[in-house]
């Protein structure tokens, strides 16, 4: 998993600069070139500040030059390093500087079965000292509900990352079971790892799908119709067209009639995990408490103490996972979390083949066992894909 720069280690790092910057400056005043080079310096500076001027009125101007604009050349490289806001567009006066995220790597034994059992059950415990300024002040800190870490919310709200609703969210979810993920967690774009954050990039350009944008329904149909024929070398079906639609409407639960940018790229993230990962690798990726999640839905499912479920309760559960929809679909009796779309190759995407069984073949599959392990392994994706604030479902289960 990815790893999240301390405040230290960034003070650390600063302080490093500073010494460096200071014996360079002590070097000048020995040299004898001393004005002639700090007139360079000055004509150096007034160049760059020149540049980052027309940078600006080239982004204010609009997409309509042949080449990209600096504005989208630097959204698109926030979507390679998985950055959001950068540092020099907020308030340095009153805000921290966000913390650098470094993307993940695979590991040689991350498609190996990991060892996750029923029982015992796992003791899950939050950090004590708060993630960003590494200060403990007890019931004042809000945890996570993926990972362990905790926050201020002051300190949440000088990183740009609570403002407005989600300062009302954070307040009132954080503490109850719906829970509210951190920055960190709230993005599934930081789960992929640079090669395939590069293959996503290449998809969303060869489908010109310009970053930080709205997507319609237009848009986004369009889009599926062109990454279906890139890897099946084939028109989109009308089937596959009314699944993409229907996600489209999951992703747009306010009913506004486009999807926001993260929203799509959390679905998008989700669908390459699924496409290019095996489940074991999958896994790896849950935290103590998702799997602990995990652990308490299946048990409340296994009534008998068997150790097993059925497919269909196996099913619902994965609707379960929604937290924030509850009251607008059928779940099971276990409260768990929210999610959104689903790849061809997912699992998951066999679930529409039901419709066409006989009765009582549909009533066989439905009475099938289902043991812990497979439990997990079908419901993964979904856990993941859970993990966002948004109301939008970015991983669409089957009907239940």
């Amino acid at each position: 998993m990815g790893v999240l720069m301390s405040r230290r280690q960034t003070v650390e790092k600063v302080q490093k600069v500073s010494l460096a910057v200071s014996a360079f400056k002590d070097g000048l005043r020995e040299q004898p070139s001393t004005r002639r080079r700090a007139e360079a310096g000055d004509t150096r500076r007034g160049t760059l500040e020149q540049e980052v001027q027309e940078g600006e009125e080239e982004a204010s101007a609009g997409p309509s030059q042949p080449e990209e604009s600096s504005a989208s050349k630097a959204a698109w490289e926030r979507l390679r390093d998985g950055r959001g806001v950068e540092p020099e567009e907020f308030d340095r006066a009153n805000r921290f500087t966000p913390p650098a995220f470094i993307r993940p790597k695979r590991e040689l034994h991350d498609d190996e079965p990991p060892d996750i059992s029923l029982e015992p059950r796992e003791q899950v415990l939050n950090d004590e000292m708060c993630e960003i300024c590494e200060v403990w002040t007890a019931e004042s800190l809000f945890p996570c509900r993926v990972c362990s870490r905790v926050y201020h919310d002051g300190c949440l709200r000088r990183m740009g990352y609570l403002q407005n609703d989600s300062a009302v969210e954070v307040t009132e979810t954080a503490h109850t079971e719906t829970g509210w993920s951190c920055y960190y967690c709230d993005n599934l774009n930081l789960l992929l790892t640079e090669e395939e954050m590069f293959s996503l990039m290449e998809t969303l350009r060869h489908c010109k799908i310009i970053p930080e944008t709205c997507l319609t329904l237009d848009d986004f149909l369009h889009y599926k119709h062109l990454v279906h024929k890139q890897q099946f070398e084939r028109p989109m079906a009308e089937a596959q067209e009314e699944q993409a639609a229907l996600q489209f409407s999951a992703l747009d639960p306010d009913k506004k009639g486009h999807i926001e940018w993260h929203d799509f790229l959390s679905h998008e993230s989700i669908q390459l995990l699924q496409k290019l990962r095996p489940q074991n690798a999958l896994l790896r990726l849950l935290t103590a408490k998702e799997r602990e999640r995990a652990r308490a839905a299946f048990l409340a499912l296994d009534q008998d103490g068997d150790g097993f479920i059925r497919e269909g309760e196996c099913r619902r559960a994965r609707h379960g996972w929604f937290r924030k929809h509850q009251k607008e679909m059928p779940s099971c009796s276990v409260s768990i979390s929210h999610v959104g779309p689903m790849s061809e190759s997912s699992p998951a995407s066999s679930g529409s083949s039901k419709s066409q069984k006989t009765p009582a073949a549909a009533e066989q599959e439905e009475a099938r066992p289902v043991d812990w392990a497979s439990f997990l392994r079908e419901n993964v994706a979904y856990i993941l894909a859970a993990r966002p604030n948004s109301a939008a479902l970015h991983l669409q289960p089957p009907p239940a």
